[in-house]
């Protein structure tokens, strides 16, 4: 079997180094002795997955590299096949962008942190188009308690259940140390433009024994304030009335006790509390100069926050037959923000000075074992569980139709602001090593929704070697994304007085959750080459997503209700494919010293079939690459350039307001240059410095075409980090 190797390891020392690298650890196993142990190490079918194409793994030491960040989506950005978008096409929301992988939209980005589903952004409401005033999910952790983050693209993510159709985002946090460690960073960016927010950052970590090896702890803090962009930054450039960026304050505290029960049995118990404020830059859902009188009155303040709690308690075990995973969870988000319109012209838009929380509520289960076998084959079989409650309240959503007591044919009656979900996952993943140099990994997982039904996620996934340095690699899998609590919920209602209606529904029209949908599926297929000698590495991967069933706002009407409103329901669409391909290459230029990292993404087709429109506006092609330059022990510098195409906006108008509307405007390409330095002064202070966007190279949102967000001009950054 490839990747297997016998040593021997005291028990204690293999247990450390299995969990020390996360929830994602190798499975290992043929016998336990008191003293010390003959083990054989196996890379499990999940290990083996991440080795595909459409993988790719960030370090810790890459994160140092690169200039602190607030918010990890600008590290993953420069992955292939990742960009950052608004939530849906329409450019609404466009400055509130989040990671959208290969096109597929961030609704289809699944975000984990260490292992488990981070799902606080379903707690923003869903608008007629798929919007939600959302940053996302990942910025929940500070990059400098950040292990590892694994990026999964294709075929790869289908192990990973509802959500995934676009890829995979694991964020793996440090672990305890056995030795008493702590770190204290600070960090500013300061604009040269002053129309543009400044950022100001803190945080700590203390990690290390409490009772020896058997019982250790981690700890860390973190606070943050980025500000808000001035309210006129567009007005002033472009003579736009679209909103700049917002600001948003941070408040992280996370702590994990790890207890070693026996040297092949530990206990993590993990508690977080996080909240995130915004500071308000006068954005609406609306094109330009359709803001309310409050609206601006607004400017610099909170008028929404999330708060969110997370509770989990995992057990990893070494068993003679192989390794075992067992947790349970639990993450409540609480979204608290001023009222927002829910009907036509005033969607999205501030129109209240009161407060409403929606409340959101995950609560999961999972156990796993991988079973290394040895009949037929050389094999490791994965055999995993899940069960996951989702609860969410959310009495704002509500408010403008319940006001006019709305019912009727096609309206359900008893309407509630309540709704959930239950879905139970059962999966089986097996490494199978035929012949040598020949890897295949067939899966299959099924999940039961418990209004949705049944549905089988299919895959395999393979690897062949081409000699020495070559490998040809494939992957083909079904995903699939149920039904979110807003699109499934009858109780839920958009109204709007027509504009709002698709084209060729004049009349007023309310738009109603429906629990009869069939999940979003995607067909996921890639096959790459991959180059690999003496540091040297290559590779190119082409990509296909067949997409079909997409959650749109239907055109049926299935009602009228007491005040003349016709009735719509959330439908199954029609289909959509994207494709395109990535690319990487690694030169080291001098050894140990010097090297030149780059990779670039081509989107070749992008589009719904019904309409031509894009899943969501992303640059024609992107290219990152990076010149990383070790001068001393002490002293590196990097040079980064990311070149983007030209990006393009919707051609066909998708409702009344828009027919014969719709803008033309393409962001032209262009690139941006950053320069970078670190130094450690002294063993255990670091420094870093440097210039983001050297050549100053500004985008104004326009609001309309694909002018859909800002990009901010040249900024000095710099930072210190005290360790112990």
């Amino acid at each position: 079997m490839v990747d297997t190797k016998s040593f021997k390891i005291k028990p204690l020392a293999m247990v450390i180094a299995c969990f020390a690298s996360g929830p994602a650890w190798t499975a290992e196993t043929e016998a336990v002795k008191d003293d010390e142990a003959e083990m054989v190490v196996t890379r499990s079918a999940e290990e083996q997955l991440k080795q595909q194409p459409g993988v790719s793994v960030i370090t810790a030491e890459d994160i140092a590299k690169e200039p602190p960040v607030n918010d990890l989506s600008d590290i993953i950005r420069k992955m292939p096949g990742v960009n950052l978008t608004g939530n849906s096409a329409t450019g609404s929301r466009g400055n509130n962008r989040q990671i959208d992988i290969r096109g597929m939209g961030p609704e289809n980005t699944l975000i984990l942190i260490d292992g488990i589903p981070t799902r606080s952004r379903n707690s923003v409401r869903y608008s007629w188009r798929g919007e939600r005033d959302t940053r996302g999910d990942s910025n929940w952790v500070p990059a400098e308690m950040v292990e590892r983050i694994e990026v999964l693209r294709g075929p790869a993510a289908a192990r990973y259940g509802s959500g995934a159709a676009g890829g995979v985002i694991n964020i793996i946090t440090k672990r305890p140390t056995n030795d008493w460690h702590g770190s204290l960073s600070l960090f500013t960016s300061q604009p040269e433009n002053d129309k543009e927010g400044a950022t100001r950052r803190a945080n700590f970590s203390l990690s290390g024994p409490l009772a020896g090896e058997a019982l250790t702890a981690r700890l860390y803090g973190n606070i943050n304030k980025t500000d808000a962009d001035a309210y006129d930054i567009n007005t002033a450039e472009n003579g736009s009335h679209a909103a700049g960026r917002e600001g948003v304050r941070n408040k992280d505290i996370n702590a994990q006790l790890s207890w070693k029960m026996t040297p092949t049995q530990i206990v993590d118990f993990d508690l977080g509390y996080s909240r995130q404020g915004n500071i308000y830059a006068g954005d609406t859902q609306h094109s330009n100069g359709n803001i309310s009188d409050l609206v601006p009155t607004l400017y610099g303040q909170e008028t929404n926050r999330m708060y969110r709690q997370t509770y989990g308690v995992t057990h990893n075990g070494v068993w003679d037959w192989g390794q075992s995973k067992f947790g349970f969870y639990y993450e409540k988000t609480n979204n608290t923000r001023l009222h927002e319109g829910t009907t036509g012209r005033v969607e999205g838009m501030i129109d209240s000075e009161t407060y409403d929380t929606s409340r959101l509520q995950n609560y999961r289960t999972s156990g796993e074992a991988t079973i290394p076998l040895e009949k037929w084959l050389e094999q490791t079989l994965t055999l995993g569980a899940e069960w996951n409650r989702e609860v969410l309240n959310d009495p704002a959503s509500m408010r403008a139709t319940n006001a006019s007591g709305v019912s009727g044919s096609g309206i359900t009656d008893n309407r509630s602001a309540k709704n959930s979900a239950e879905m139970s996952a059962f999966y089986l993943e097996d490494n199978i090593e035929p012949v040598v140099g020949t890897n295949l990994i067939p899966g299959l997982r099924v999940d039961y929704h418990s209004k949705f039904g049944a549905n089988y996620s299919p895959s395999l996934n393979a690897s062949q070697a081409l000699g020495e340095h070559f490998k040809l690699k494939a992957g083909i899998a079904r995903v699939f994304k149920a039904p979110n609590l807003y699109q499934s919920s009858e109780g839920y209602l958009l109204k709007t007085r027509g504009n709002g209606c698709p084209i060729g529904i004049d009349s007023k029209c309310y738009l109603m959750g429906n629990d009869d949908l069939d999940p979003e599926i995607s067909i996921n297929k890639e096959v790459g080459l991959e180059f690999a000698n003496a540091g040297y590495a290559a590779g190119i991967t082409y990509f296909r997503n067949d997409y079909k069933n997409k959650i749109v706002s239907g055109t049926d009407f299935i009602g009228i209700a007491s005040d003349g409103y016709h009735v719509l329901r959330w439908e199954n669409g029609g289909k959509a494919l994207v494709e395109g391909l990535e690319g990487n290459l690694t030169i080291p230029l001098i050894e140990e010293m010097l090297e030149w990292r780059t990779n670039a993404t081509y989107m070749i087709t992008s589009e719904n079939k019904d309409t031509g429109n894009p899943l969501s506006i992303i640059p024609e092609y992107t290219i990152n690459t990076m010149l990383d330059y070790k001068v001393t022990s002490k002293l590196s510098t990097n040079l980064n350039w990311t070149f983007y195409g030209k990006q393009k906006p919707r051609q066909y108008a998708e409702s009344n307001t828009e027919n014969g509307s719709l803008s033309d405007k393409e962001v032209a390409p262009y690139s941006i240059v950053g320069v970078g330095v670190n130094y450690a002064v002294i063993k255990d202070v670091q420094l870093k410095a440097g210039i983001n966007n050297l050549f100053d190279k500004r985008i104004y949102r326009e609001n309309e075409g694909a002018s859909t967000y800002n990009e901010p001009g040249r900024a000095w950054y710099a930072g210190v980090t005290l360790s112990f």
